[in-house]
């Protein structure tokens, strides 16, 4: 693939948390059932389709996606399931759910100023496959991978990956890293542990398919707010090399080839 092949402007994709009462999120990370509706419809008026990072990326391998904007949910909140996802089929989009395989029916006990909220269980990601989302890994415990040790570095790697694998069936292309923070070292650890791509925030020079950049989405962002997000992107964020595309793409067949992750 060729960059003239690849969709004209930057990657665009939305980084949401929880779908639940903002009332109590002194993060500012939960979204309201109400106004995710609100962004959804805002998305579809400009003829854009939510899709996960997976569909995201494969569509702008082949030179296509456009129109797409890649929507992920970090943390794997309970509520996924419970109000994000019926919203995402109202509207015919999809996500990506960005998971915890360590804390699988606990609490965000991470952030320490609450207030605490249940996650999904292993029920609860088999539904959000089963819904047709796309399941990644947010590591096993949402371990800043900047500032872990080399063995921890490898088991919240490659461990979570390996437990999500056998949760759902299915390969597990995507990593998230936790509190949006990576380096050149924890770029080299989600490579070793297989994962096709990874996502941050703003990760600058590092940006890649391995440093995906991203826009934080919460319950203040109306569509003017989200169109003002949408035009700075471009300017803040690093592209994506157009070879990272190929490369993705590549590495997707090949895993398709070996049969790896099959149901």
């Amino acid at each position: 693939m060729s960059a003239d092949t690849v969709p004209p402007g930057p990657l665009w994709a939305l980084m949401y948390h929880s779908v639940a009462d903002p009332t109590d999120d002194p993060y500012r990370v939960t979204v309201s059932p109400g106004r995710l509706e609100r962004q959804l419809r805002w998305l579809r008026r400009r003829g854009l389709t939510g899709v996960s990072m997976d569909e995201l990326l494969r569509a702008r391998a082949a030179g296509r996606g456009a129109g797409l904007v890649g929507l992920t949910f970090d943390d794997g909140y309970a509520d996924f399931v419970e109000s994000a996802v019926p919203l995402l089929h109202r509207f015919g989009f999809t996500a990506t759910v960005f998971v915890l395989p360590g804390r699988l029916g606990g609490t965000n006990e991470w952030d320490g100023l609450g207030p605490r909220k249940p996650l999904l269980t292993e029920d609860g990601v088999r539904a959000a496959a089963d819904a047709g989302m796309e399941i990644g890994s947010h590591g096993l415990c949402h371990t800043d991978l900047t500032a872990a040790d080399d063995e921890v570095l490898a088991r919240d790697t490659a461990h979570s990956r390996a437990l999500l694998r056998d949760l759902t069936g299915h390969e597990v292309a995507g990593y998230c890293y936790p509190y949006g923070t990576v380096d050149a070292r924890a770029i080299e650890a989600v490579r070793a542990a297989g994962y096709a791509y990874a996502c941050a925030i703003s990760p600058g020079p590092l940006t890649g398919v391995l440093a995906l950049p991203r826009i934080h989405v919460g319950e203040q962002d109306t569509g003017a707010r989200l169109q003002l997000k949408r035009r700075l992107h471009r300017w803040r964020r690093e592209p994506v090399p157009a070879a990272d595309y190929a490369a993705y793409a590549a590495h997707m067949a090949a895993v398709a080839g070996s049969g790896a992750g099959a149901p």
